[in-house]
């Protein structure tokens, strides 16, 4: 066989393994784990960071203001120096929706060595702790929950005994773009941390999904967080090992009841999301970059270009090892376009869409290196300190 029929199989190999040797992450079946019935509700504090966020507030906040909760809880508000009268609007809910009691606090510009993120969630943990709350919600302001959420969320982590609980909030698919780009969004994401190793104690994969995080206050403690992650604009896969590190239990699933109310409408506004961290993924490393774009080639290209090649040159092994990994790419979608309630014939375009991550992760280190980085909201976040990260890990176990 010619080499390029030996890197078609090497190419269907892979998706042999990852279909069988992946965790099963192409499932999209792992829910909230079961929940029983609870003599005692413990305290929640709801910590929602927000910087410019007035045009999707009034989607996302009654929604944590009407929660149906048993015990005591609370929302408190970080407004991360926003410029649209965000912490106006929240205060203007909170008279219009009543329930929950909401407090809005701003904790200034974040200091060297903190991401905005998590120098708002720290402000709002730090209020948080004096309350004394068995738990702590984190969670963003585009994302909207549905009455029993945190119920429900509560519940999860009291019977399962389980340290952090987190849900892959639905994202809103509506545009073209977003129906090519989002699904695969988060297939890509269960490829990289499948969700049933997360929560066996003795596996090293962790993360959970920022936009819900329900977080123990004690695990929180034992972790260091968000001091040890302060750096880390991958928040959220962060908090996930810096508590699993700590001995504590996460566990992280799909939502069918938390849904993401941000429109990307355009490519651009996709790409500028997804290029903000995809280099920080790789550690910043150059070597890591070329291997996940030689990685990427591999297992997304390959097939799709051995099929045409086989057609057009008449080379039927080609063409049939090609179709055959192409088949198995096509299967492992399809369980995600159907979570998505989106049409089926997307499936085969997925290698169009990594194409489109490739290039968003090249993108992403070109922005690095030009000295623009992780840039979001007016704010531009650098590589990690070297000191830093190493205080992380301490902090963290």
């Amino acid at each position: 066989m010619s080499a390029v029929v030996w890197i078609t199989v090497v190419s269907l190999a892979a998706w042999v393994w990852l279909l069988l040797g992946q965790g099963f992450f192409w499932r999209t079946d792992l829910r909230l784990p079961p929940r029983g019935p609870l003599r005692r509700w413990p305290s929640v504090c709801v910590v929602v960071p927000a910087r410019d966020e007035a045009e999707v507030l009034a989607l996302s906040l009654p929604s944590l203001l009407n929660q149906e909760y048993p015990g005591r809880a609370e929302v408190i508000l970080v407004d991360d120096g926003s410029s649209d009268g965000t912490a106006e609007l929240a205060r203007s809910l909170s008279r219009t929706y009543g329930g929950l009691p909401l407090t809005v606090v701003s904790p200034g510009e974040p200091p060297a060595g903190w991401t905005g993120k998590l120098w708002a969630v720290r402000r709002g943990m730090e209020l948080a702790g004096e309350r004394g709350p068995g738990h702590l919600l984190l969670t963003d302001a585009d994302i909207a929950h549905e009455p029993d959420s945190l119920r429900e969320l509560v519940a999860a982590a009291e019977t399962g005994g389980f340290d952090l609980v987190s849900l892959m909030a639905r994202l809103r698919v509506r545009s073209p773009w977003e129906r090519l780009v989002v699904p695969a969004f988060v297939y890509f994401f269960s490829q990289l941390y499948p969700f049933r190793w997360i929560s066996r104690p003795r596996s090293r994969t962790a993360a959970a999904a920022g936009g819900c995080v329900l977080l123990r206050t004690e695990a929180a403690a034992a972790a260091g967080v968000p001091d040890s992650i302060r750096q880390s604009v991958i928040d959220d896969v962060a908090l996930a090992r810096a508590v699993k590190r700590s001995g504590g239990r996460i566990w992280l699933g799909l939502a069918d009841r938390v849904d993401s109310v941000r429109p990307y409408p355009r490519l651009d506004d996709l790409w500028r999301m997804i290029a903000r961290s995809a280099y920080a993924q790789l550690r910043h490393s150059p070597a890591v970059l070329v291997g996940t774009v030689l990685g990427l080639a591999l297992i997304y290209l390959v097939p799709p270009v051995a099929v045409v090649s086989g057609l057009a040159t008449g080379r039927g092994t080609l063409a049939v090892v090609g179709g055959a990994g192409w088949v198995v790419m096509t299967g492992t979608y399809l369980p995600m376009l159907r979570y998505y309630a989106q049409p089926l014939w997307l499936a085969p375009l997925l290698p169009a869409t990594a194409f489109l991550y490739l290039l968003m992760t090249v993108d992403s280190a070109v922005r690095h290196y030009r000295g623009r980085g992780a840039a979001w909201k007016g704010r531009t976040y650098s590589r990690p300190e070297p000191e830093a990260v190493q205080e992380g890990r301490e902090a963290a176990g």
